[in-house]
């Protein structure tokens, strides 16, 4: 992305910048594709060590307000902890769909597509610009489907330094789920993170093995498995074991431990 689109990005940054805890707060918009912008929840600790891209499940339509709240997802499990991984020293984009996906399906059918790879192609160089940090991707459930697909597209100075799967989608009758990707051509670690008791049946523990396998490429792959916490309601919804509940500190204290060491 030239200097004149990121020009224009500063001049869309929404009118909304404060405290929350030690990190600041905005919502952003990065011109990603010819008249689309993607929209982005940035929280900003005094002196981030990497940068985490968020994506959250479900249909991804966050419809993220200047303001800084959202229409949906806020009780996503990346979408309520993204102030936890703020205050481990992580700079947090939480990623909503982009101006040209504001509506029914908003990201559904549109994980695994090249014009999603230019959108976050663009959130990318933005925060590598901005911070200087490293860029991860980290998806959970749906959000999987993005972030493996971008970590098998997206290289180099475009891509991510690395990327987490949490709750990764395993199978699936109505799309491509991560396992069968082309995984293989991922060349940055890769944090696999599962609760072992997870009852969705996307996203069955006893699969995990055969993704972790698929990963050998990877030049770092590991898996972090949790069990205990609460369950509640669908078991495919962010507050059964699906969405590390009651485990939230615990799990983004190890996902953040592990990115910060590599």
């Amino acid at each position: 992305m030239g200097k004149l689109k990121f020009l224009a990005a500063a001049l869309l940054l929404a009118i909304v910048f404060r405290a929350y805890g030690q990190a600041t707060q905005q919502v952003v918009d990065i011109p990603s594709r010819p008249g689309v912008t993607q929209r982005l929840l940035v929280l900003s600790p005094p002196t981030p060590k990497a940068a985490v891209v968020l994506m959250a499940g479900g249909h991804g339509g966050l419809q993220i307000f200047p303001n800084g709240s959202m229409k949906w997802g806020e009780g996503n499990f990346l979408v309520r902890t993204r102030q936890l991984f703020a205050d481990r020293g992580l700079l947090v984009a939480v990623i909503d769909a982009p101006s040209d996906r504001q509506s029914t399906p908003f990201l559904q059918g549109f994980r695994q597509k090249p014009e999603h790879a230019e959108d976050i192609r663009a959130v990318i160089g933005w925060l590598r610009q901005t911070a200087h940090v490293p860029v991860w991707l980290v998806g959970t459930s749906r959000g999987t489907q993005s972030a493996a697909y971008l970590a098998s597209e997206l290289s180099g100075p475009e891509g991510p330094d690395g990327v987490v799967l949490s709750s990764t989608i395993l199978s699936d009758n109505k799309s491509r789920p991560v396992p069968a990707m082309s995984l293989e051509k991922i060349r940055i670690p890769v944090l696999v993170v599962h609760h072992e008791q997870d009852a969705c049946p996307l996203c069955a523990f006893a699969e995990i093995p055969a993704l972790m396998s698929k990963l050998a490429g990877a030049p770092k792959s590991q898996l972090l498995s949790f069990t205990g916490g609460e369950n509640r309601g669908d078991p495919c919804e962010a507050f059964a074991y699906h969405g590390f509940n009651g485990l939230e500190r615990k799990v983004v204290g190890q996902t953040a431990n592990w990115i910060l060491g590599q």
